[in-house]
């Protein structure tokens, strides 16, 4: 969220991120509704004053005069109940508002409604090209065994997969590769709990407004996490941090859910789309410095490409639009990985700069070398994300005789071998 004095004093850059990330939040009513609070806030002070003059004023009187105050402090006990509760109706309305208020957007990103407005940055490699018709990687699993659709939709429904002897394998050796690749650049390694309350979804941002995204055990007072990302925030929320600490800088593998809502046409062929995968996602805590956050985004960025790079996937990276970027992102950039099958570039990483709107919303603090209490900047991306990345490396390795080359930075984590 946003500071609600940056709201006040710059109410018209509100609104312009209102409009160019496409959202429905009525700024008006928010700057009313802040107003109303802050007036009724003085009064309860004002009222809860003028109570604890009432003890001092019994103390002092006499039986007549303590009998009209008895009076007055009933009628004064009702105001002051009406009082709050005004106060906390004004104010849970004016958290929703404010949880749905945009961070704006940085300056350079494209205006535009969605995905169609992003912009390719910069590219790296070429599409592969074969002398043979190379298979999709549906295809190419089921001849070699490596993946049950049909068996897995009998057990959990459209857009289950079962990954199978070497292809699980593969799938280790990419999430094994990248933890390896993020220690070595001082990243704490950390598995985290894909089970979660309410709260952090709220303090992440994914919550209130994607809901229906949301995977939600209502007997457990829990749901299930889209990314680690989730968790991580969480582990700092309430908290105050010493400014010795930043950066904080996690890679957090988890199990990830996501119910994809509203993509039932978009690209949901085999493991390309589905509601359970794996994640190494990166996050860092950092002061608040925007040249800081700035460098912590390009290296966020670097170590994904340096994966990509390794594996030899062709890539492009992206300029996400505003009205792709989401409600709390100030920049955000899409890693888009070649797929054969499909013939264009497949998103397969996402990374994002959020100044300090989710560290307010989750209450992460830290406190700067003069004392003072700030609220810091935060910045996550993905670091490999199965099996959607499993399915980009069988599209693009894959031989004529229906094998698929290994990496050569994979192969310690598969016994050395060269092929599957």
């Amino acid at each position: 969220m946003l500071d609600k004095r940056f709201i006040r004093e710059n109410p018209d850059a509100v609104r312009q991120a209102v409009r160019v990330k496409g959202l429905d939040l009525d700024v008006d009513e928010l700057l009313r509704l802040d107003q109303e609070h802050r007036k009724l806030q003085f009064e309860v002070d004002q009222a809860q004053s003028r109570r604890r003059s009432f003890a001092k004023e019994f103390a002092r009187a006499d039986e007549e005069r303590r009998a009209q105050l008895r009076a007055e402090h009933a009628e004064f006990d009702q105001r002051l109940k009406e009082l709050r509760e005004q106060l906390a109706s004004t104010g849970e309305r004016l958290t929703n508002l404010m949880l749905q208020t945009p961070m704006i957007p940085w300056d350079g990103a494209p205006v535009g409604p969605d995905e169609s407005a992003n912009v390719v940055i910069r590219s790296w490699g070429e599409p592969p090209t074969f002398d043979f018709t190379p298979l999709d990687h549906v295809d190419l699993a089921e001849k070699r065994g490596w993946a049950e659709f049909a068996r897995a939709r009998r057990v959990a429904g459209e857009r289950a997969y079962v990954l199978c002897g070497e292809a699980v394998l593969l799938e280790r050796a990419l999430h094994s590769y990248a933890l390896a690749v993020l220690g070595a650049r001082g990243f704490q390694l950390m598995s985290v709990p894909a089970l979660v309350k309410e709260a952090p979804l709220v303090g992440t941002g994914m919550l209130p407004k994607g809901r229906a995204e949301i995977y939600e055990i209502p007997a457990d007072d829990a749901y299930l996490a889209g990314t680690a990302e989730v968790s991580l925030v969480g582990l700092h929320s309430g908290e105050i941090l010493d400014a010795g600490r930043l950066p904080i800088r996690y890679a957090g593998i988890s199990p990830c859910f996501r119910r994809e809502i509203g993509s039932a046409s978009r690209d949901v062929r085999g493991l390309l789309r589905v509601h359970q995968f794996e994640k190494v996602e990166q996050f860092v805590i950092c002061a608040a410095d925007q040249a800081e956050s700035d460098r912590w985004h390009a290296e966020l960025l670097g170590a994904a490409e340096e994966i990509l790079q390794a594996l030899g996937l062709a890539y492009q990276v992206v300029e996400c639009a505003t009205g792709d970027m989401g409600v709390g992102k100030y920049r955000m950039n899409d890693i888009n990985t070649w797929f054969p099958s499909l013939g264009m570039y497949r998103e397969t990483h996402s990374c994002s700069s959020l100044r300090d709107w989710q560290a307010r919303r989750a209450n992460v603090r830290y406190r700067d070398a003069d004392g003072t209490i700030r609220f810091p900047f935060t910045l996550n991306n993905t670091a490999v994300a199965t099996p959607r990345l499993l399915a980009a490396l069988i599209e693009n390795l894959q031989t004529a005789d229906h094998r698929v080359r290994v990496p050569e930075v994979l192969r310690p984590y598969l016994g050395g071998r060269d092929l599957l």
